[in-house]
């Protein structure tokens, strides 16, 4: 049986056993190996302490109660520290370390009160939380941020990704903020919420079609993006496009040559400013007017600051033009699973919807060919100054959803 450390060999190797931990009353210290060593007090409590040297320091490091810690669950702790504390670490730390990372809650909330200014949208900062609070807490709430799982995340979203798609959509992409910063605090390597997509279900979507946002949901797009950590000229494109209806291949090409402000600058007033895409970058080769509302110049005038040999508008850090994925994978990586060109799907589905506008002033924003014969012949007007109004009105229609 082990002894007491005052008549105890110098350097036991596994001295004790299971059967005496749990039947020794006898106050003292009792040595294991490793320096590990059984503290009974006067009072019967028990409890596991290392002796271990760090850094040319002798330190105690309690490990916990023997009635919680088994007696091999302490000698395999006590290895742990040794081998950390031979390799230069520091066991005491790294414990620290440990107790400070946050639950998912805790990390959810820190994550929401530091974004929370930068939300222009109250609503969209509640309903983060909310939708967390909802779906997440419940089941991973309590679960320390480094130790969430995939298939954690996966019991999250697996009971609402069919019944309630847009929101589990939602969920998912808030618990990715969340996973983001705890990866940049240290506490863990990877996003658990990423790649995840094939284990759940397909939504079902419409064949032959790009995936389109709901209009009431592209201003939240378009603050994600701002928000984002993106090139200042790919964020500027991706609203230029919206504003505009137009094509990914149009604004990624737009040169200030084809910007006519009508009096030299950018500063001017959106009742005369035009974009004028030449035929040649045209889908069906003619020429397009596109009239400029006050935001759309508003972006513009930021452009300027980016403006390089090139010409464009909108140029990548090497002054070239942007990349056919460039603006797909910003809206992606915000969490929207929607294509580029379904931003005109929204601007025409706003546009039948909630205003009077007339169907040909919709199309003719979009730049789509009047397909019926006798009425393209009578069709010669682009309706430029009906479609300022019009895209006048989509702009203040996604500043008051933001708002």
């Amino acid at each position: 049986m082990a002894q007491n450390q005052t008549g105890s060999k110098r350097h036991p190797e596994k001295a004790l056993s299971a059967v005496f931990v749990r039947q020794v009353v006898e106050p003292g210290k009792y040595s294991d190996g490793n320096g590990l060593f059984l503290l009974v007090q006067p009072n019967g409590s028990k409890s596991w302490v290392q002796r271990i040297t760090i850094r040319g320091k002798r330190r105690d490091i309690g490990l916990g109660g023997a009635g919680y810690v088994s007696l091999a669950e302490a000698r395999e702790i006590a290895l742990e520290n040794k081998k950390l504390a031979r390799a230069g670490g520091d066991p005491l730390q790294a414990k620290r370390e440990a107790q400070a990372v946050l639950t998912f809650a805790e990390a959810a909330r820190k994550v929401h009160e530091m974004h929370k200014p930068t939300w222009r949208n109250q609503k969209h900062a509640s309903q983060f939380i909310s939708t967390l609070e909802t779906y997440a807490f419940p089941k991973i709430g309590a679960f320390k941020v480094g130790d969430v799982t995939t298939a954690d995340v996966l019991a999250v979203l697996q009971p609402i990704w069919l019944e309630k798609p847009e929101t589990a959509r939602r969920v998912r992409q808030r618990i990715g903020t969340v996973m983001k910063w705890a990866v940049a605090k240290g506490w863990r390597q990877d996003n658990p919420a990423e790649n995840i997509g094939q284990a759940l279900p397909k939504h079902e979507t419409i064949k032959n079609h790009r995936k389109a946002l709901p209009y009431a949901q592209v201003s939240e797009c378009i603050e994600a993006v701002q928000h984002s950590n993106a090139w200042p000229a790919t964020k500027l494109a991706l609203e230029f496009l919206i504003l505009t209806a137009s094509r990914s291949g149009e604004v990624r090409g737009a040169l200030w040559e084809e910007m006519e402000f009508h009096g030299g600058d950018t500063a001017k007033t959106a009742k005369t400013a035009t974009w004028v895409i030449p035929a040649s970058r045209m889908k069906m080769k003619k020429p397009h007017r596109v009239p400029l509302s006050a935001r759309a110049l508003e972006i513009l005038k930021e452009a300027e600051a980016l403006r390089g040999a090139s010409g464009l508008v909108f140029p990548s850090m090497r002054d070239k033009p942007l990349s056919d994925m460039t603006l797909s994978k910003l809206v992606k990586e915000q969490g929207f699973d929607v294509h580029v060109h379904g931003f005109r799907t929204s601007f025409r589905t706003w546009a039948q919807e909630q205003t009077n506008f007339p169907r040909e002033v919709a199309e003719a924003a979009l730049a789509h060919v009047v397909k019926d014969k006798a009425e393209a012949a009578y069709a010669r007007s682009d309706m430029v100054e009906k479609r300022r109004k019009m895209m006048e009105n989509w702009a203040g229609y996604l500043a008051a959803r933001s708002g």
